[in-house]
């Protein structure tokens, strides 16, 4: 799955599409915050997104869109997620489209819902478990949320129901924050 890899795919996966021609789901690790014992800061440290993190979002935002998803409707991102892992639990293994390009979708679409109803925004965090697409807060460091880490969590474990409860949550979280 990726979730905690810490550098390029090498996987040779190129199951996500046209969309993502050229762009690996896996970014590199930001060599520069990590020590000679292959650690990273204890506390996180993000930094702007590259034209790679860029096409990541757009190409999933588009894969959302293409089925119909509304990013700005919290219950239609959740109902989609729960549909689509129901789905790819039961395909039979041998026919299932990886799950990775599924993950990654539905971690990108609600990231992007979070960055518009919240102060976060899309950056590369690196911290002691590697380096990740995040949302962040203006504060390096103070509030980090790995959307990927989110969906690919509850995927494994089979979750469905929680996606819009867990987004209204840090949006309030949010709100709350920037409201003291």
């Amino acid at each position: 799955m990726g979730l905690f890899r810490r550098s390029g795919n090498g996987d040779g996966d190129t199951s996500a599409g046209e969309a993502n021609a050229g762009v690996s789901r896996f970014h590199e690790t930001d060599d520069s915050l990590v020590d000679g014992d292959g650690m990273g800061p204890l506390r996180p440290r993000d930094r702007g997104l590259g034209e790679q993190e860029r096409a990541r979002i757009a190409a999933g935002l588009a894969a959302l869109g293409s089925a119909g998803v509304d990013i700005a409707d919290l219950d239609a991102i959740g109902a989609a997620y729960d549909a689509t892992y129901a789905a790819w639990r039961d395909t039979a293994k041998r026919k299932r489209e990886n799950h990775d390009a599924l993950v990654e979708q539905f971690a990108i679409g609600l990231g992007e819902h979070l960055t518009r109803h919240t102060d976060l925004r899309w950056r590369i965090v690196t911290d002691v478990f590697g380096t990740d697409l995040a949302i962040a807060d203006q504060r390096e460091g103070d509030f980090v949320v790995v959307p990927g880490n989110l969906v690919a969590s509850r995927w494994m474990r089979g979750e469905t129901g929680w996606l819009p409860g867990v987004a209204r949550h840090l949006i309030r979280v949010r709100g709350e924050s920037t409201a003291s």
